[in-house]
């Protein structure tokens, strides 16, 4: 099956809800304000529960309590507030395309790993909105999902191949692209910022890796995620490409700091959003 296919599956079983699009609207437009914002948010008490749960949680760290949306909007801004809105959508997006094949549990617990993953190495490298890292690690294998509940009998067979390969090596070879470049296109079709969409798409593109610092820190942070959550396959694994290492200036020791931190804290943000 055509990757446009799958894309097509996911945009028809699962739209963004009207609040993800109406927010996004508003911090678009210059004359909205931050009561605006908070208006919106507040229809939905349970949103609003989860986004002040997240912004007092060590996604932030911030020394006093936010209280209120329009609180969170002045102290943590409005597209950080918009990430954290998507990461909490991403959860219902995976409960729509829940599989035999998978542990959704599972599945989540290791998006929302990679996500903290890349949020670190990205605050490392000193990124602008570094809570789009953590939203583009959780939502990078979203097609998984959708690939699973749309083709198990070839999905299967993706779980049955040659582990020795990378997970995306393995994508590629039998599906003819990866889990992320598709990702990608079905978050372009739910009309999200190209910040999000864009790295996730390229993620796996070498050339881009060489070239791209966001691109080069989400793919430096999956193949982290590799080598931790998958030991017994891939625990020699490469981290510094000769791609990676030409836009992404760290070191071992800030990816021991990723990790500790990722492994720290997934549980407890993972617990937040679901």
């Amino acid at each position: 099956m055509s990757i446009k296919k799958y894309v097509k599956f996911a945009t028809k079983s699962f739209a963004l809800p009207n609040v993800c699009v109406r927010l996004r609207e508003l911090l678009d437009c210059p004359r909205s304000s931050a009561e605006d914002i908070g208006n919106l948010i507040s229809i939905d008490p349970s949103l609003t529960a989860k986004v002040l749960r997240l912004a007092n949680s060590s996604l932030f760290r911030f020394p006093s309590q936010i209280e209120s949306v329009s609180k969170a909007i002045n102290v943590i801004g409005g597209e950080a507030l918009y990430n954290l809105v998507i990461s909490e959508t991403a959860s219902t997006a995976f409960k729509c395309f829940d599989s035999e094949l998978i542990d959704l549990k599972q599945h989540w617990h290791a998006s929302v790993y990679s996500g903290m993953l890349a949020k670190h190495l990205a605050m490392s490298t000193n990124a602008k909105v570094i809570e789009r890292f953590f939203v583009m690690g959780i939502l990078q294998n979203l097609s998984e999902l959708v690939v699973a509940k749309r083709s198990p009998e070839l999905y299967q067979q993706y779980l049955d191949s040659d582990k020795s390969l990378l997970p995306y090596q393995r994508q590629k070879q039998l599906f003819g692209f990866t889990f992320a470049h598709c990702s990608g296109i079905i978050l372009e079709s739910w009309n999200l910022p190209i910040g999000l969409f864009y790295p996730i798409t390229h993620v796996n593109d070498v050339a881009r890796q060489s070239s791209d610092r966001e691109i080069g820190v989400l793919a430096l942070s999956n193949r982290i995620a590799v080598r931790q959550l998958d030991k017994e396959n891939h625990s020699d694994i490469e981290l510094f490409t000769s791609e990676i290492a030409n836009t992404v200036s760290l070191d071992m020791e800030m990816v021991s700091n990723a990790t500790d931190y990722a492994e720290r804290e997934t549980v407890k943000i993972a617990a937040l959003i679901r």
